[in-house]
């Protein structure tokens, strides 16, 4: 008997997709830390929610516009910097981990 073609179990290959994009992650942030950059560990945010500050891994405290232009030089790891509402704007890397995510951040 001919049942035809199996479907693919989407749930599956997408799990298996977020799955290796973690372990990936956690392989960059390893590496990143070995090559000395520093990363985000917790930020300010002011009344509005609105992240003012950084801190980052070594201790260092930045404001929103130093935290830009140092990770637009490439010292900061895991961060992002894009334009947008006329203005750039800093935020984590799209990596699947929602609890490095600059808005979860513990603050300081």
């Amino acid at each position: 008997m001919n049942e035809g073609p199996t479907k693919p179990d989407f749930e599956a290959i997408y799990e298996n997709y977020k799955q290796q994009g973690e372990l990936q992650a956690v392989q960059e942030q390893t590496e990143a830390a070995a090559d000395g950059l520093e990363s985000i560990v917790a930020v300010r945010k002011n009344e509005d929610g609105d992240i003012i500050a950084l801190k980052t891994s070594s201790g260092r405290e930045l404001d929103y516009v130093s935290a830009l232009n140092e990770a637009k030089s490439g010292n900061l790891a895991h961060v992002d910097v894009f334009h947008r509402y006329g203005r750039d704007i800093l935020r984590s890397e799209p990596d699947g981990i929602k609890s490095n995510n600059l808005d979860q951040l513990p603050p300081f």
